[in-house]
């Protein structure tokens, strides 16, 4: 079979994850922003105001009559673009998304990464996390189900969100988590209190596997799963991008989308 899409009850728990900070490997050949994507959809800019008072610019994408709303973070080095061909095709799927620059970000991905720009420079990774849940607090009225999904360092940042905010989350979905977070088992920690559906997924590598299979072990809520790809992989969210994973794309798609209609239908 192509693909495993793996429970998490039947996963082996191995050692923990490195504690270095993440290496963002995906290098796009081309502006991501030219990638055909499946769906067009029109981004709206808006900006956020974190608890600190920081401005956090972010990029709309509004489904008809959407199932969930779905909150997009990139990974280091990255920014809103990282989402421009991924967002459309949830919105295509029915579901509304909004794409936010943490200030822990730069240019990656053809983009430009506005909140670190109003800052003059790039913060910590545990910084950002003031803006994912400004996002989190600005989707509370909309009367959706949230969902929040990260890439990378941010995907390890979803677990201290979602355990700080219970309640506010139906799920999450994490691309190449690991302890990104100044070392030890600050996101294992985390995900202990984390009682929704989570989904993982890494790169086809056995150092990420193992990271994403450890933290999704300590995961409170029953309802998790693992898929590990049969065939290409890339770190973070652009493994959902054919560009950069022409051989993988695909099949990490169904199994993201399948995931999201079972939570939400």
């Amino acid at each position: 079979m192509w693909m495993k899409l793996v429970p998490a009850l039947t996963l082996g728990f191995g050692a923990a994850a490195c504690d270095a900070a993440p290496a963002d490997r995906a290098q796009p050949a081309q502006p991501i922003g030219n990638v055909p994507a499946p769906v067009a959809a029109a981004a709206e800019p808006l900006t956020l105001k974190a608890g600190d008072g920081v401005t956090v610019h972010g990029a709309y994408y509004r489904a008809r009559a959407p199932k969930a709303l779905i909150l997009l973070f990139h990974q280091a080095g990255s920014n809103k673009g990282e989402y421009a061909a991924i967002a459309p095709r949830l919105v295509g799927a029915g579901y509304s998304a909004l794409a936010i620059d943490q200030r822990s970000g730069g240019d990656m991905f053809g983009g430009r990464n506005e909140t670190v720009a109003r800052l003059g420079r790039s913060a910590g990774y545990g910084d950002a996390k003031r803006d994912l849940a400004a996002a989190l607090d600005w989707a509370g009225d909309k009367r959706l189900p949230v969902i929040l999904w990260g890439s990378s360092y941010s995907g390890a940042l979803l677990f201290p969100v979602a355990a700080e905010n219970g309640g506010k989350a139906a799920a999450l979905l994490s691309f190449s988590p690991g302890e990104y977070l100044g070392g030890g088992d600050t996101v294992r920690r985390a995900a202990a209190r984390v009682r929704v559906p989570v989904f993982v997924t890494s790169a086809k590598d056995a150092a990420e596997i193992q990271a994403a299979r450890t933290i999704l072990a300590a995961v409170a809520s029953p309802d998790k799963t693992q898929f590990i790809p049969e065939l290409g992989g890339v770190h973070g969210s652009s493994t959902l991008i054919p560009a950069l994973n022409p051989g993988g794309a695909e099949a990490n798609w169904r199994a993201v989308l399948a995931f999201l209609d079972r939570i939400v239908g």
